[in-house]
């Protein structure tokens, strides 16, 4: 009997599902669980498939939304295998067993909630919402930097009032902060998505070459319509999220005292270090 198992996953909870056995045939594979961890937008999801037989041959497949990259894992038996994949999509998301002929033996559906990350600074914490779906390029690499732990420890280096707070490149020093050479390679701009420069969102910084973003982001303290997309000749800078808790956290940072440290292209430096504790994603 096949079984349809609907499960609505939220961060911090396993949904491990348990359900009469499902099978094809004697001596063919049966299902008697399906579970999967918390999952996430951009981040690693395993799904458990548990029952008998397993080791004559099972399918597993997405059949709705978008999880990248499926993948066995090794070490599988008889009564448990394992798969990951990379969600890259919102909203529900079914991974599928089937046997090796096909049939479906069971699916699971769980729930991609919208993507969130936090910063947590001595000043206190900024909650930040994600588009993946306007901006699924720059979302996805800003993510590769927070779950690589890339901007724990690093500050923000450029602070402007009434414009614009900058971080994602430098980590504190003494005196000077360090410059943090970012690992991943540049990326194309998606200034082009209809999201704009307004007070609270998040963007990608650039140099004059517009694909040429890696690590550093900012905020916009306030509407900055000059950063916007206009043409292909004048693209603007891409938004990519927006504060959703911590606004005051930002306008504080925008505050502090600065020196210019032009020596080091830093002309808009806090006095004192500003610094990002972490950076992690909360859902």
């Amino acid at each position: 009997m096949r079984k349809t198992i609907a499960a609505f996953v939220s961060l911090g909870v396993l949904a491990l599902i348990a359900g009469c056995g499902g099978g094809g045939g004697s001596g063919g594979a049966s299902v008697s669980n399906m579970a999967a961890t918390p999952t996430s937008y951009g981040r690693t999801a395993i799904w458990t498939v548990s029952g008998l037989n397993l080791d004559t041959g099972i399918i597993f497949r997405i059949t709705s939304g978008s999880c990248d990259n499926v993948t066995e894992v090794s070490g599988g038996t008889a009564t448990q295998r394992q798969f990951t994949c990379l969600p890259s999509s919102l909203g529900d998301l079914v991974g599928e067993v089937a046997d090796s002929g096909g049939k479906e033996l069971a699916n699971l559906k769980v729930t991609i909630p919208v993507a969130r990350v936090r910063l947590t600074l001595p000043q206190g914490i900024i909650d930040l919402e994600l588009d993946p779906q306007k901006a699924p390029i720059t979302v996805n690499n800003f993510l590769s930097y927070v779950n690589g732990n890339f901007y724990n420890n690093t500050i923000f280096h450029r602070v402007i009032n009434g414009f614009v707070i900058q971080g994602g490149g430098y980590t504190p020093g003494n005196p000077d902060p360090v410059i943090k050479n970012p690992p991943l390679p540049p990326i194309a701009l998606e200034s082009n998505n209809g999201l704009l420069n307004l007070r609270g969102s998040l963007a990608m910084a650039r140099t004059s070459e517009p694909n040429s973003a890696t690590s550093q982001f900012y905020f916009n303290v306030v509407d900055n319509p000059a950063l916007n997309y206009k043409s292909d000749t004048d693209p603007g800078y891409a938004v990519f999220g927006k504060v959703v808790a911590g606004l005051d956290v930002v306008d504080a940072i925008s505050m502090v005292p600065t020196r210019d440290a032009s020596e080091l292209g830093l002309p808009n430096l806090p006095v004192t270090d500003v610094v990002v504790t972490t950076a992690r994603q909360i859902q």
